[in-house]
């Protein structure tokens, strides 16, 4: 199905709302593991571990691995883009700033992703989507509180999180252009043992992980949810949105992850919901609706 980056369906909106769910976690479990691992290590972990589930699944569909160095070549650079740039810059900022703030910042992805894909000229800027994607991001700011406390590193720590945030706006426009035809399962496999390569490399020359003391149980835990469900179920998920609805629909999800984090913690967990998290999530879901577009196709059809 060719992508439609004006429209989202009821089954793409869905898959949104699963991906916030796996990649809204992914916060929690870098949090927990970044007591005791290096984050270069802990990258490295959740790309590889990422890898390994996955290539059973990769086996059981009769999908093969890339040939050659230009099969893998694309594959390496979604993986630079998509996984070793942005995984990297934002646990190292989140050594420097709390958790929720790191989420706020990366709610800034879609935003960098308009931009992108207008600078290349990948996709007309629509003013619509523009000003959905700037209240969006005013939404979150509003339910999760700004939150920003002086500490030492914080403005680094900011401008790393930015920094991985305008880095999947990158790797939406690559993965469009260079991954047209590739099946999400494979594409989320190959970008992962691709990044796996580049990571021992990193994590290895600059934390020389295997020198260092051995993580308890709870960091493993840690580890295992980061590597099976925030990144081998989600880059499955995340590639299918990217071949349905386009690029600039699928960074929709850093909006929602927000909205999704604070009902999983009020069904699960029984935590009270603020007024300020009402009202946030009440603007984040209308700038949806506004980038959508339909809500206001109607509107003008009743005048």
């Amino acid at each position: 199905m060719p992508p439609n980056e004006n429209r989202i369906d009821a089954r793409d909106w869905s898959m949104l709302a699963v991906l916030s769910v796996l990649w809204g976690g992914s916060f929690f479990f870098n949090g927990a593991a970044l007591r005791e691992l290096p984050p270069l290590t802990l990258v490295f972990l959740r790309v590889a571990l990422g890898a390994a589930m996955l290539l059973p699944l990769l086996r059981m569909q009769g999908i093969g691995l890339p040939k050659g160095i230009a099969g893998w070549t694309p594959f390496f650079a979604i993986g630079l883009l998509n996984n070793v740039i942005p995984f990297s810059l934002i646990v190292i900022g989140q050594t420097f700033i709390p958790s929720g703030l790191a989420s706020i910042l990366n709610a800034t992805t879609p935003l960098f992703t308009v931009m992108v894909m207008a600078a290349v000229g990948e996709e007309a800027l629509q003013t619509r989507r523009l000003a959905g994607v700037v209240l969006g991001v005013a939404g979150v700011v509003v339910l999760r509180g700004w939150g920003i406390e002086t500490r030492p590193g914080q403005g680094l720590g900011i401008l790393l999180c930015l920094g991985g945030a305008l880095s999947y706006g990158f790797a939406a426009l690559a993965a469009r252009r260079l991954l047209k035809d590739s099946p999400p399962l494979g594409t989320a496999t190959f970008q992962l043992m691709a990044s796996t390569v580049m990571m021992a490399v990193v994590a290895g020359v600059a934390e020389q992980l295997w020198r260092g003391p051995m993580p308890g149980a709870m960091t493993w835990l840690a580890v295992l949810g980061l590597a099976t469900l925030s990144t081998a179920l989600a880059y499955i998920v995340f590639f299918q949105i990217i071949r349905r609805s386009g690029a600039s629909n699928v960074m929709l999800v850093t909006l929602l992850i927000p909205v999704t984090a604070i009902l999983l913690g009020w069904l699960v967990l029984g935590e009270p919901v603020s007024l300020r998290e009402i009202a946030g999530a009440i603007v984040i879901g209308s700038a949806l609706l506004v980038i959508d577009g339909r809500a206001l196709g109607l509107l003008r059809r009743v005048e």
